[in-house]
């Protein structure tokens, strides 16, 4: 087994074609087996190279980025994608798209290539992680293809139905955990990056029409993009979906999605509860955070709280939760088996905070038993 990942590089741009083999050739836990100049290219040279993953421009000549993906699929190519996104409304729509054809991960595209050591800086701080994430899922499982396409949303659950156990809610001690009723939540947050926009269609969907608590929803991503998930959300949902806006009042039965860029927190405005957003410095180099908004979550409802962390790379949500967990809030983790990555979920449930520790189509489920129940786990 090697430790290497074999990445081709499908670009129609010859200056970024450069830029990223010269700055992922220079990494030890990466080789550069070839480049091509568009998506048909790409799927000629993969059985040849047999490259582990591909750094796949969106927007390209005689192949886009989401024809190479149906191209795989239908030559069954066993091979993961890296999305190479421009951050445009077309470039966000597209790249929702690619991730429901089951690409790994997006990473936008550095603006300006004239500024070339900005940019090896962008790829080495955004996309060489996620790289080294996916040889991490590569060399320790099943193999992370774009064959392996994430399952649907489900039709939306009728109005706060009956419970129904899920496959695998575990405590992290072992122990099959019971709700001890203390207080109502008056609240959801939910935590999520990499792989975050495929796990949301498994979980938000399922919230039935009626339920009536607000949802905050932090999703690693730029601006524009969370624009663009907010709105396919909302249209697959029973509740409604938006991207938060400084000074909207905060309303049972809405899911707030954080604007890429800005903190969203939760707040007082007088005897109000408002969102609010800020562009203070980027926490655990995220802008939106997950700690920054359960930090404000944990003030304005103490621990009436139920908060999810879902997959993605990195320990965003580790230090929200622990505040949340001591005011006795509840804390859902999802497991490690139904993660692309497994970073938040790991810290979360390493740390002894989780109360729960679920497959991701569980979390809804999990979710809806502690408002149902109005107390936590014990």
């Amino acid at each position: 087994m090697t430790s290497q990942t074999r990445v081709l590089i499908v670009d129609d741009s010859f200056v970024f074609r450069r830029l990223l083999k010269e700055t992922l050739g220079r990494h030890k836990g990466i080789l550069v087996v070839g480049t091509a100049a568009n998506g048909r290219e790409a799927v000629t040279q993969i059985p040849t190279l047999r490259p582990d993953l591909l750094i796949l421009d969106v927007e390209m000549p005689e192949m886009d980025g989401l024809a190479t993906l149906d191209e795989i699929r239908a030559r069954r190519l066993d091979v993961g994608a890296i999305m190479f996104s421009t951050l445009t409304l077309k470039g966000a729509d597209t790249t929702l798209d690619a991730l429901a054809k089951g690409a790994f991960d997006f990473v936008p595209k550095p603006a300006n290539t004239g500024a070339f050591a900005e940019s090896v800086a962008r790829i080495e701080r955004e996309l060489i992680p996620k790289i080294e994430a996916y040889g991490a899922m590569r060399n320790s499982g099943p193999r992370p293809s774009v064959l392996r396409v994430p399952a649907g949303p489900r039709p939306a659950a009728p109005l706060m139905p009956s419970p129904r156990p899920c496959l695998r809610p575990v405590h992290p001690s072992g122990a099959r955990p019971s709700l001890r009723p203390t207080f109502p939540p008056e609240a959801v947050g939910i935590g999520v990056s990499t792989g975050g926009p495929n796990a949301l269609n498994s979980v938000i969907p399922k919230f039935p029409a009626g339920f009536p608590l607000p949802i905050f929803l932090v999703q690693h991503m730029p601006p524009v993009f969370t624009a663009q998930l907010a709105r396919r959300l909302d249209e697959k949902s029973a509740l409604r979906v938006v991207e938060a806006t400084d000074g909207m009042a905060i309303e049972g039965g809405t899911v707030y999605v954080a604007p890429g860029d800005y903190h969203m927190v939760a707040a007082l405005d007088g005897t109000r509860r408002v969102i609010r957003l800020t562009q203070s410095p980027p926490v655990n180099s995220c802008r939106p955070a997950v700690d920054v908004l359960y930090e404000s979550l944990a003030q304005v409802y103490g621990g009436r709280v139920v908060a999810a962390i879902l997959t993605g790379m990195g320990q965003d949500g580790l230090a929200g939760c622990r505040t949340l967990k001591s005011k006795g809030a509840s804390v859902i983790a999802q497991d490690k088996e139904s993660c692309v990555v497994w970073g938040m979920p790991r810290f979360v449930t390493e740390a002894g905070i989780a109360d729960r520790v679920v497959s991701l189509e569980c979390i809804t489920d999990s979710i809806l038993d502690a408002v149902r129940a109005g107390g936590r786990w014990r």
